[in-house]
């Protein structure tokens, strides 16, 4: 059997163009890529995938999930989630480190990977978290294969706020790798709580979930981290902008210019406003909340623009029991993995973004910002992490299509109009036409320092 693929009649989306043409796989890599002219030639004594027109981009980068293993396997585990991943089109993730145990220090982050080894069918790496006292463990990371430094500064699902002034101020300043930071200021949203409890007792609607983690928490957060890291010259990456002030905070310069400070949209606060509320209540309960059309419409420019640099999930899925409860006791949060390229390819069908845009925010962006080695590109020599997509192929989401473990979703009954087909990690074909490959892993992601 032939050892190379040939991936041809593809349409490819890459660095900024769009053209017909095919990609040639060798092992995990790109060997070569032919693009369709008058004087362009096929390779022979290769295995073919006809791809029939398809539109072809880079494995999607999601820079910010939530896979909660250990200690939360009810909800999701590496291996169902991974899965879900790539029937999305996702080929590398970054996981957060708010697990149980929380990934604090160098040994739990080690015990992530080795889990991951076994059972990641895309590739992985994981934030180290920051505490109030564990800045040795944070010195002490390897920038060669963890992502970045994570600091909550809003309380959120496992609690690892950094609320300690001269703590914060010490991993600004001597922290000397990306630090991806979750900014809501815990003083105003217990304010706002306080005053919500005092009104609805403990039935609190979920619409006044933006009022309690209003914009006013979000922006002084956000801007206090923005002060430190000009303070400190440190290395920022701000997590689910979910506000249109927010974008004051960031400049209009393309990442991978050795731009300081980035930031990152997600999903679901894209798609989603608080309009939405009274229909889904708590599916689209997350933190920081879903808010309304002014700040939606300003997240969705500001991805056209170099403000916001990365569009990823925060993917964090709860089980159904525990969505059900009332506000008070009912976690924030939402699979989103599965279908993050199936939404932006819909706000293309609206006219809100191009294709070559989504691969910046989605592919491009992620392996720039955080100098992944060999990704994000459909490049020669690069791996072949592929994702490719029927923009014409109209479908539901239901329950039976739904892959996650927690088997909900909040866009559930939503009709979209383009759907993964194929996706290749590391040139192995592990998505076809929803039928999965289990047989192969994935990698750890390797930056570089």
């Amino acid at each position: 059997m032939a050892s190379k693929l040939y991936l041809k009649n593809g349409v490819i989306i890459n660095e900024g163009r769009v053209f017909e043409g095919g990609i040639l796989i060798d092992g995990e890599y790109i060997s070569d890529i032919i693009e369709y002219r008058d004087d362009y030639s096929e390779p022979f004594g290769v295995k073919i995938l006809d791809l029939g027109g398809l539109y072809v981009f880079p494995g999607i980068i999601d820079t910010h999930v939530h896979f909660r293993e250990p200690g939360m396997i009810d909800k999701g585990d590496i291996a169902t989630e991974s899965k879900a991943a790539i029937a999305g089109g996702v080929t590398s993730i970054m996981e957060m480190p708010n697990t149980n145990p929380q990934t604090t220090s160098i040994k739990k982050l080690e015990e992530k990977i080795n889990i991951a080894e076994r059972s990641s069918l895309v590739n992985y790496s994981f934030y180290l978290g920051a505490t109030n006292n564990n800045l040795n463990e944070l010195m002490a990371a390897d920038p060669s294969y963890v992502p970045g430094i994570k600091v909550f500064l809003g309380a959120s699902t496992g609690n690892m706020l950094v609320d300690n002034k001269e703590s914060l101020e010490a991993i600004f300043n001597k922290v000397k790798m990306l630090i991806a930071v979750h900014c809501e200021d815990e003083k105003i949203i217990r304010k706002n709580l306080l005053k919500a409890k005092a009104e609805y007792g403990d039935n609190i609607p979920f619409e006044l979930h933006p009022v309690i983690r209003s914009t006013t928490a979000c922006y002084k957060s956000s801007l206090n981290a923005v002060s430190l890291a000009l303070k400190y010259k440190a290395r920022l990456h701000l997590l689910h902008i979910s506000t249109e002030k927010e974008a004051e905070l960031f400049s209009d310069i393309p990442c991978g210019t050795g731009k300081q400070i980035t930031a990152e949209a997600c999903i679901h606060h894209l798609w989603f406003t608080d309009e939405d509320y009274p229909v889904k209540k708590s599916l689209i309960k997350w933190n920081p909340a879903v808010k309304g059309y002014i700040d939606r419409e300003a997240l969705r420019k500001n991805i056209n623009t170099d403000k916001i640099d990365i569009v990823s999930t925060d993917h964090a899925p709860h089980t159904c029991e525990e969505k059900q409860k009332p506000y008070l006791s009912c976690p924030s949060g939402a699979p989103m993995v599965q279908h993050s390229l199936t939404v932006m390819l819909e706000l293309f069908h609206q006219k809100v973004i191009n294709p070559a845009t989504i691969a910046a925010k989605m592919c491009h962006n992620p392996a720039k910002c955080f100098n992944i080695e060999k990704r994000g590109f459909i490049r020669k020599g690069y791996y072949a992490d592929l994702a490719i997509v029927d923009f014409d192929s109209k479908w539901k989401i239901e329950k039976n299509n739904i892959i996650y473990k927690c088997g909900w979703s909040p866009l559930e009954e939503e009709i979209f109009n383009s759907q993964v087909i194929h996706t290749f990690v590391n040139g192995k074909h592990v998505y076809n036409k929803n039928v999965i490959n289990e047989s192969n892993k994935g990698k750890l992601l390797c930056f570089s320092k």
